[in-house]
């Protein structure tokens, strides 16, 4: 992608040629069949365990893609970013691959497990404020300050077109796919998904899964345009974070692309988690679990479907999955024994 484009929503090209660009450096997760909500269903479940990604969570996709797009000169000058924590920890580590320096602005309330694991690629966490909004107006003053190449955690071709490789690796794996759920906050990744998908596979219905408390998309597609929200504290915290009153791409793509958006309670976030833990021995964090929240509240329907179900990310603390593993078993104990 040119930086003449650099202004155009990505097209399929795009992600096409992000794919070339990251497949050195991240990991082609392979499908994970679950029997268990297959039978739920009445079709067949596949598992995309993006939570086994390098870093823990898809966001490398689209870090690798903007950082490698960066010049010379850009990358001399170091780069800066906001983020609730994966998009974060891929910006650190490729930047350490690269030499690049790379500086990440953070809420104060983001957990510690995540701010460490950016430290240790070598990145600079500053914290600010309580809220992502806070740390991304952090981020904006430090890179006129210094001279930082500021990158977005979602609006941007470049990040979208890298997320996109997700829905290439879909459509190539399962020629039959007609349902996906994905994991919607910023809609970075859920607007490549959909591209892709529904320019390879156009009758593939693409399904948004949020949160309750506080989706910034999901509230922002009703009003019609961008709208800005208080965060509250959910199991999902990946999720939280506006979309930006000046947001270029993903409001657009969202509108454009996206089926369905459904939400989720933490209740079933939280044996959405457990179930990926206990069934399938895949630590999976709370917003890399609201797909599977979704099929577990019989949101979405579709008998006879081969549906897949985007795993975002594995970056949570041991306490939320053994809580998880807790909501799992008691939903168990309360299933009607045959």
């Amino acid at each position: 992608m040119s930086h003449d484009a650099i202004g155009a929503d990505p097209t399929l090209a795009d992600v096409q040629a992000a794919g070339r660009t990251i497949a050195p450096t991240v990991t082609r997760t392979t499908l994970i069949e679950s029997p268990l909500l297959s039978a739920r269903c009445g079709g067949r479940v596949w598992l995309k365990p993006e939570c086994l990604q390098k870093t823990g969570a898809f966001k490398i996709r689209g870090a690798a893609n903007k950082i490698l797009s960066l010049t010379d000169a850009e990358r001399a000058l170091g780069i800066i970013t906001a983020s609730s924590g994966n998009h974060g920890r891929a910006v650190a580590r490729v930047a350490r691959d690269l030499g690049v320096r790379a500086v990440v602005c953070m809420s104060r309330r983001v957990g510690k497990n995540k701010v460490d694991a950016i430290e240790r690629y070598g990145a600079e966490v500053v914290a600010e404020g309580e809220t992502y909004d806070d740390a991304e107006r952090r981020s904006f003053a430090m890179a006129a300050d210094q001279g930082l190449t500021w990158i977005s955690a979602f609006d941007d071709p470049h990040i979208i077109a890298g997320q996109g490789t997700i829905g290439l690796e879909l459509a190539a794996d399962l020629p039959d796919l007609n349902t996906v759920l994905v994991p919607l906050s910023g809609g970075g990744l859920i607007s490549g998904v959909a591209l892709a998908l529904k320019s390879l596979r156009p009758s593939t219905r693409v399904v948004g899964v949020s949160m309750e408390r506080a989706p910034m998309m999901h509230l922002s597609l009703e009003a019609g345009h961008p709208v800005e929200v208080a965060e509250r504290d959910t199991l999902a915290d990946a999720l939280v974070g506006n979309i930006g009153g000046n947001n270029r791409h993903t409001f657009g793509m969202v509108q454009r692309l996206v089926d369905k958006v459904v939400l989720v309670s933490e209740e079933a976030i939280a044996e959405a988690m457990g179930l990926a833990s206990v069934v399938h021995d895949l630590t999976v964090e709370g917003g890399g679990a609201v797909g599977l929240a979704a099929l577990l509240d019989d949101q979405v329907t579709h008998p006879g479907a081969q549906i897949a179900i985007v795993l975002s990310g594995g970056n949570v603390a041991p306490d939320l999955t053994a809580r998880g593993r807790q909501a799992w078993n008691q939903r168990e104990l309360k299933r009607p024994q045959k």
